[in-house]
C-alpha cells in the first residue's frame, strides 16, 4: 500500500485528487493539509510514501516545506512530488535542488498521475516533458560546477557509469542491458553512488550529474518522461 500525504491551498484541488487516489487499489491517501507549515507537521504524524506538495501556498509554500522534509532524517523515505500550474519556472530547479523527487503539472492526466505516485514511491526520478526540456536548457547555459564535480571523485569508474545512465533516463532493468550486468547489480551501484553524493534519491543523482559536468546536455534524455513501474526487487 502506497501512502499519499495531499498538499495543496486549494480545498477543490485536494478533493479531486483525494477522490482519483482512493479509487486506485495499492494507494491511500493518509492526510491532506491546506499549507506547506501544516503539510510538513502532517509528514511528521503519518511519515507518508508520497507526499503531493503544491508549490505557492501560504504560511510555507512547496519549497520551503520539501527542504524540511528533506532535512528530516525521520522523513528520509518520504518522496516529494511537486504540482504546479505553471511548468517552465524559476521552481523547478529550487524544487529539485531542494529534496524534491520530481515536478508534475496539475494538468496530467489521471492515469499519468497515479502512474507517477508509483513511480516516486520507487525513488525514480520523475519529470515531465516539458520541464525536461527546460532543466537540459538551463544546464546547457551553465559551466559545471566546481564542487559537484569533484564530488565525482569518490565514485569508482563503474559507478560513475551507472550515473551517467540514470540522467539518461534509464531505469535499473536497462541500465543492467546497457552494461551487461544483473538488475541487482546495477541497484547497487546506484544505491551506492546515491550515499557516495549524498543524494536523496534519482532525481538528485539526476542533478548531480548534469551540475557536475558528467553529462553533457546535447538534446532530450532516452527516456524524457517517467519509466513504467518495475516489478520489486527480490
Amino acid at each position: 500500500m502506497i501512502r499519499v500525504l495531499i498538499v495543496d491551498d486549494q480545498a477543490l484541488m485536494r478533493a479531486g485528487f483525494r477522490a482519483l487516489l482512493d479509487a486506485e487499489e495499492g494507494i491511500e491517501v493518509v492526510a491532506e493539509a491546506g499549507d506547506g507549515q501544516q503539510g510538513v507537521e502532517l509528514a511528521r504524524r503519518h511519515v507518508p510514501d508520497v507526499v503531493l506538495l503544491d508549490v505557492q501556498m501560504p504560511v510555507l509554500d512547496g519549497i520551503g516545506a520539501t527542504r524540511l522534509i528533506a532535512a528530516d532524517p525521520r522523513l528520509a523515505g518520504v518522496h516529494v512530488v511537486i504540482l504546479t500550474n505553471y511548468g517552465l519556472d524559476e521552481y523547478v530547479f529550487d524544487a529539485l535542488r531542494a529534496g524534491a523527487s520530481g515536478f508534475l503539472l496539475k494538468d496530467i492526466e489521471p492515469a499519468d498521475l497515479v502512474q507517477a505516485i508509483h513511480v516516486a514511491r520507487r525513488g525514480d526520478a520523475l519529470l515531465s516533458p516539458a520541464i525536461t526540456r527546460r532543466l537540459i536548457g538551463e544546464f546547457v547555459s551553465r559551466p559545471p560546477d566546481a564542487t559537484h564535480a569533484a564530488g565525482l571523485e569518490a565514485l569508482t569508474n563503474r559507478e560513475r557509469e551507472v550515473l551517467a545512465l540514470v540522467a539518461r533516463g534509464l531505469a535499473n532493468d536497462e541500465i543492467a542491458g546497457r552494461m551487461v550486468i544483473s538488475p541487482l547489480t546495477a541497484k547497487t551501484h546506484v544505491s551506492r553512488a546515491m550515499t557516495k553524493l549524498g543524494a536523496r534519491d534519482r532525481a538528485q543523482l539526476v542533478v548531480y550529474a548534469y551540475e557536475s559536468g558528467l553529462i553533457t546536455p546535447k538534446g532530450s534524455p532516452q527516456r524524457p518522461s517517467w519509466p513504467a513501474p518495475a516489478p520489486p526487487a527480490p
